[in-house]
């Protein structure tokens, strides 16, 4: 098993790249088997999430080629299997855009019921309720889902609730059935709008993306021999803002689009932060001291959920009570058990955490419990006296890339150990 030892009480400085969004990445990728051609994807994150996916690319039949650490090659004209591996599909979240990207150009397809973080329930109902709406019939038993259909048209779909898996899910969906599909109450993240960018470069038409309501005119086909760059990742950056923040640093951050940051950008103002916007890069600076705020998490442009542990140990640091609402998962506040060892004082309570702001934290074994919250621990290593190790690091390695040597180059004393 892997940890991390992380030597404390550091303050960060220096810049830092930010690799291509994990989100992004884990819905592009599937959306290639909808091109009966050749895609090249580039700034594609080198992360455990997109390494499975791409496994899973290649059992189904496309041929997946790395030609550098961030630059895949699909051709999917190959494919030749629409059931993908459960035992990899049920590990991650994302598999589940295989559904729409299977059904949308086979009219068949079966995945295992997705996994990923335990943040709560996870339910796929508005996806399957857009499947129907298409002409799919959709079965789900013995932890797999099966969707087939012998032609998909286009339909109205209303989504109960804001979700992105259903919004990216519909569009792959939608993007080759005949006739204009119309999704209302869609999601607005960025990762959606690459997407939909993604699509469109190879011939869908997309229209409404970032808004309320996203129309697809269904298309014959889609054409292969394109070159696309994955967008810059919102939540690394967010998290080295944040990291900025909390330990009194001063960093640039580059390779990033400021407008994707406003909602956290507001907040770190707010609590005594400097942001200086260099078009693609921000540079993020605080005097140590930090003021405390009340934070709710909601869809984009919201605050968001996925930032919600990372700002949680600045104002575990904050001077005065700060009070967190967690609108989107049930179980997001288990990493403040983690900060409660390092001496924090927090009180957690379904879906509210209230933060009494402590002078310092102390290094502590922790133990990360999803993705976000263990790179929030580490960078509660990061600000703590004395040392941390931090346990699960493999929840980190699915969304973040080569963490430790970013934080490293920023002043930390990190290193990874096998234990």
């Amino acid at each position: 098993m892997e940890k991390f030892i992380i030597h404390g009480n550091t303050r960060l400085v220096g810049e830092v790249e930010i690799s291509g969004a994990k989100n992004a990445a884990v819905a592009i990728l599937p959306a290639t088997l909808l091109i009966d051609g050749i895609t090249t994807l580039e700034n594609v994150p080198n992360i455990s999430d997109v390494k499975i996916i791409c496994k899973i690319l290649s059992s189904l039949g496309a041929s997946v080629t790395w030609t550098n650490e961030h630059t895949v090659v699909v051709d999917s004209r190959s494919l030749n299997c629409t059931h993908a591996p459960l035992e990899m599909t049920s590990k991650f979240r994302a598999s589940y855009y295989l559904l729409g990207a299977l059904l949308g150009r086979c009219g068949d397809v079966e995945v295992g019921l997705p996994g990923g973080c335990n943040l709560g329930a996870r339910p796929i109902d508005q996806h399957i309720k857009g499947f129907e709406l298409l002409g799919a019939k959709v079965d789900c038993e013995q932890g797999r889902i099966s969707a087939n259909a012998k032609k998909l048209t286009g339909s109205t779909i209303y989504f109960d609730v804001v979700s992105v898996g259903a919004t990216i899910n519909l569009i792959l969906a939608s993007v080759l059935a005949e006739g204009t599909t119309v999704l209302n109450n869609v999601a607005k993240e960025p990762h959606i709008v690459d997407v939909a960018n993604f699509l469109n470069t190879v011939g869908a038409d997309i229209r409404g993306a970032g808004t309320d309501i996203i129309k697809i005119n269904g298309v014959s086909k889609l054409t292969g021999n394109h070159t696309y760059s994955i967008v810059p990742d919102q939540i690394e950056t967010g998290t080295f803002m944040i990291a900025a923040l909390a330990s009194g640093g001063d960093i640039l951050i580059k390779n990033c689009i400021y407008e994707h940051m406003d909602s956290l950008s507001a907040k770190i103002l707010e609590m005594g932060g400097k942001i200086e916007n260099f078009g693609d890069s921000i540079r993020v600076s605080s005097s140590g001291k930090i003021h405390p705020t009340n934070i709710k998490t909601l869809p984009y442009p919201g605050f968001p959920t996925d930032l919600q542990p990372q700002m949680g140990v600045a104002l575990s640091i904050a001077n005065g009570t700060s009070i967190i609402n967690e609108s989107i998962w049930d179980s997001r506040f288990q990493y403040t058990n983690e900060l409660i060892k390092m001496g924090a004082k927090i009180t957690a309570q379904g879906k509210t955490a209230v933060f009494e702001g402590v002078d310092h934290l102390i290094g502590a074994p922790l133990y990360a419990t999803d993705l976000r919250a263990g790179a929030a621990l580490l960078v509660a290593g990061i600000i703590a006296d004395g040392v941390s190790e931090l346990y699960n690091i493999h929840f980190i390695d699915r969304g973040y890339e080569h963490i430790e040597e970013k934080f490293r180059k920023l002043g930390t004393k990190i290193e990874r150990v096998n234990e």
